[in-house]
């Protein structure tokens, strides 16, 4: 095979060459059992978790990790595009035609006439431009389902203010985007003081939905004090996913300490008792703190 050829002469792959050895993966007949197998719907779980795996790459600050994970990410770039290109579609080749065109479009202020170039990154711009995004992308979906289109751009522009917040986002963080889209039009609190009033209210809603015994109101009441706690972050500048991310990290740091220090007398978390594992998650909060 070429691209064999290709690797034992050692020289560098190209991106055509991975949009070759994805095409090998799907051919009926030669390619792999499992790649052969798997749809848009199989495959998407695993994009979710390439993008987390290079933002945790991030987070450690591991370069060499890094770039390991942006490759396992374009492969699932490159995967959707094979999938739509073998349905008649599109391919990488109108994907990348696409976002090309996007970013030129965003950055009137970079690749505008010379006017707008002048003009800048005027306030306001952003959501103007991807307003008038998503009106073409609604007049073309229409069109495509045999709808009639919108009357004018205008009439197409006018949506939901919060329109285009997508939903197979993480929680918290569409809850932020959301939030900051609500904000925009004035929906929002002045300041913390009372969103951290909302936060109490909150969670004397929760307790009284746990002492009813009623699932369904506990879970609601639940994800109203997370919805709430995401309005925190935003009006602190955290985002919530990183610190949730951060405080996970945490956990699993100081229970290895647990587990060590148990180890050490030959003993396991499930041999301990919660008083014994609590002071020794304490003995290594202030290990942390002298560090």
């Amino acid at each position: 095979m070429a691209l064999n050829d290709k690797a034992a002469r050692g020289s560098r792959a190209t991106l055509a060459d991975l949009v070759a050895v994805m095409a090998a993966l799907r051919t009926p007949g030669t390619g792999c059992p499992w790649d052969l197998a798997q749809t848009f719907e199989t495959i998407a779980p695993y994009t979710i978790e390439e993008a987390y795996e290079v933002a945790d790459a991030i987070a450690r600050a591991d370069l060499p990790d890094l770039k390991d994970e942006l490759g396992d990410l374009l492969l699932q770039v490159v995967y959707h595009a094979r999938l739509a290109e073998e349905s008649g579609a599109f391919d990488l080749a109108d994907v990348t035609e696409a976002i090309t065109a996007k970013m030129i479009r965003r950055h009137p202020h970079v690749f505008g006439s010379p006017q707008e170039r002048a003009t800048g990154a005027a306030p306001g711009f952003w959501e103007r431009i991807k307003a008038e995004e998503r009106a073409a992308k609604a007049q073309q979906r229409a069109t495509v389902q045999g709808q009639e289109p919108a009357l004018n751009s205008q009439t197409a522009v006018a949506g939901s203010t919060l329109d285009g917040v997508p939903a197979g986002l993480p929680g918290l963080t569409r809850a932020i985007k959301l939030q900051a889209k609500a904000a925009r039009v004035g929906f929002d609190w002045p300041d913390l003081a009372p969103v951290l009033d909302k936060v109490r209210e909150e969670i004397a809603e929760l307790t009284e939905a746990i002492a009813t015994g009623q699932r369904g109101q506990v879970e609601e009441e639940f994800g109203d004090l997370l919805f709430v706690m995401a309005n925190v972050a935003r009006h602190l500048a955290i985002d919530p996913e990183a610190a949730l991310r951060g405080a996970n990290q945490k956990f699993t740091r100081r229970f290895a300490h647990i587990e060590h220090r148990l180890a050490e007398s030959g003993r396991t978390p499930s041999q301990s008792d919660l008083d014994e594992m609590d002071l020794l998650w304490d003995e290594a909060k202030r290990a942390e703190k002298r560090s």
